[in-house]
């Protein structure tokens, strides 16, 4: 099976949908030209020309408004933001015009476009451009939001939402775009609202996503060598829709949960993730529910208080021994 990087298999799969759909066009700044800011589109506008792969200005209110009213309209865009934090510019025409057409035309209109691109931190980039804004996005009725954690389930998840009917915000790491993983040459597809176990142990849970997965199996490694804590790890793949199955079945196992994102903690995925659990499996637990979030403060620019306020392996440690009742 070959081996690509995560921005390969994210290229491969756009390609891939443009070839078997001509209604899908890709939309963003320096997609083109460029070959995109992270490379991510490389050789897709030699190979599918200008007309379908556009190059927008910085402006992007605007060009995700023209995405959603070309979805009204039957085309199937892929608008790519250069990052989730600016894609806080646009949240109008996401939150009040994509999320919600298809409910205010009385399913008359439809919107089926992917708004992609690099969410969360990646190195020294100050607090305006370091945000994990997912739970902006996951409180709106009417968006799909999916989190893939390596190039496979990149390729999968992306080739799925492009073929779905709903406007779908995809958002990656910035830092996962060199990552390296197995990626089948055949066509396959994940599908959305789906969780997936990729670690087995019976002493407690860990709840997770994007890059964050690679964060606590790390974790789960160094509890393993140095105390003999085995950790189950749920890859929750999609915020929404959100499959919390698996999870549940986790827990009835471990009965501790650890829920790890790199978003703050106020009003964040850990919040929610923690009271669903509390609703459903209260009775399973032998411990209360614990959240490691990054600090809730702006992050700072200097590697060495970056570093403090971010989730790092240790913190998921600690989190994992305070459930298991074997903190210091």
């Amino acid at each position: 099976m070959p081996v690509i990087e995560f921005r390969e298999a994210l290229n491969q799969a756009m390609c891939e949908e443009m070839e078997r759909d001509e209604s899908i066009f890709l939309m963003g700044e320096e997609v083109g030209l460029y070959n995109g800011a992270y490379k991510v589109s490389k050789g897709m506008m030699d190979r599918f020309g200008a007309r379908r792969v556009v190059d927008s200005p910085i402006t992007e209110n605007s060009f995700v408004g023209l995405g959603v009213g070309a979805a009204n309209v039957g085309l199937r865009p892929i608008i790519e933001v250069m990052t989730f934090n600016f894609a806080i510019i646009a949240l109008d025409q996401i939150i009040n015009n994509a999320a919600k057409m298809r409910y205010m035309s009385g399913g008359q209109l439809k919107t089926p476009m992917v708004i992609r691109g690099p969410g969360g931190a990646a190195h020294n980039l100050a607090c305006q451009h370091s945000q994990a804004i997912e739970s902006f996005l996951v409180h709106t009725p009417g968006l799909k939001v999916v989190t893939p954690s390596t190039p496979y389930e990149g390729k999968g998840l992306l080739k799925s939402a492009i073929r779905d009917d709903n406007p779908v915000c995809f958002i990656e790491s910035e830092v996962m775009y060199g990552m390296k993983g197995e990626v089948p040459e055949e066509e396959y597809l994940i599908p959305l609202g789906v969780s997936n176990k990729i670690r087995d142990g019976g002493d407690c849970t860990l709840v997770s996503y994007s890059k964050m997965i690679h964060v606590c199996m790390e974790a789960a490694q160094k509890l393993s060598e140095g105390d003999g804590v085995e950790c189950d790890i749920i890859d929750l793949r999609t915020l929404r829709p959100l499959d919390m199955n698996p999870v549940y079945e986790s827990i009835a196992k471990t009965n501790r949960v650890v829920i790890v994102t790199e978003a703050w903690p106020m009003c964040s995925m850990a919040s929610e993730i923690s009271s669903l659990v509390a609703e459903h499996v209260f009775d399973d637990l032998d411990a209360p529910p614990a959240r490691v979030s990054s600090e809730d403060i702006p992050r700072p620019y200097a590697s060495n208080l970056e570093h403090a306020a971010s989730v790092t392996p240790e913190k998921v440690v600690q989190a994992v021994k305070k459930v298991c009742y074997l903190a210091d």
